[in-house]
């Protein structure tokens, strides 16, 4: 996105702070929502320059709704909106340098860079090394523990996507009321268990308290309801699971 009124515009647009967001390789975490809080996209923006900043979505699939959605609400400001098909790749280890960003959803140090699609720029992790990391790491992943019907505070995403203290934006009234009012009734948590596959219901007491979204040998990301205790024993598919 570049133009005038493009710093403005995401400000009004997106759950984070923007205009604080400085030229340079950071890349803050911002949710795009529905007026009723209902999440359209995780998204990360990186500020190019003092008006160009790029956007960059969890799944390649969700750049095509993100940009139509901002493009409806455009209206009369002066910003273009232009979809890459870049890719992002993943590297452990040191800072690269300039253009890298520094990637969180890994739980070890990790940076991000990005290029034409297609291009593979160095050797980077595979999804089989990539997968119990982010699990570990309790990130949530568009398509498994992140769609259209999840609340961001059920995902963890309030404590890392959102100002509270910022603008009005869409869906901030529901998302304003929950945090200061409420709570979830249910949480990502991650689960030591020997066994698991996305689907599986967790049980506690005999009765059916959350669901598998995501599974590693050892370790697996669910919906568990608030109520269950941090020390309870839970059962999934008949095995032993506890919170980790």
């Amino acid at each position: 996105m570049s133009g005038p009124d493009a710093e403005n515009f995401l400000e009004r647009m997106l759950s984070n702070e923007i205009a604080s967001l400085q030229v340079g390789p950071e890349a803050r975490r911002a949710l795009l929502l529905t007026p009723k809080g209902r999440i359209i996209a995780p998204l990360r923006v990186v500020r190019e320059a003092s008006d160009a900043f790029l956007l960059i979505t969890d799944a390649a699939e969700l750049a095509g709704p993100v940009a139509e959605t901002l493009r409806g609400g455009r209206f009369a400001s002066k910003c273009e909106i232009d979809v890459l098909p870049w890719d992002g790749f993943v590297h452990f280890g040191a800072d690269l340098g300039p253009g890298a960003t520094r990637n969180y959803d890994f739980g070890v140090e990790a940076f991000e860079t990005w290029g034409p699609r297609g291009v593979l720029q160095a050797p980077v992790p595979d999804a089989e090394e990539l997968e119990p990391l982010r699990i570990n790491a309790g990130t949530p992943a568009w398509g498994k523990e992140i769609d259209g019907s999840i609340l961001p505070a059920e995902a963890g995403l309030d404590r890392t996507h959102i100002s509270f203290t910022k603008g009005c934006y869409p869906g901030q009234e529901p998302v304003a009321r929950l945090h200061h009012r409420g709570h979830p009734n249910r949480a990502l948590r991650v689960l030591d268990v020997e066994s698991a596959e996305p689907g599986m219901e967790i049980a506690w007491k005999e009765k059916v308290v959350g669901r598998v979204t995501s599974a590693v040998p050892g370790r697996a990301l669910a919906y568990v309801r608030t109520e269950v205790p941090d020390d309870a024993v839970l059962d999934v598919g008949g095995a032993e699971a506890r919170l980790h």
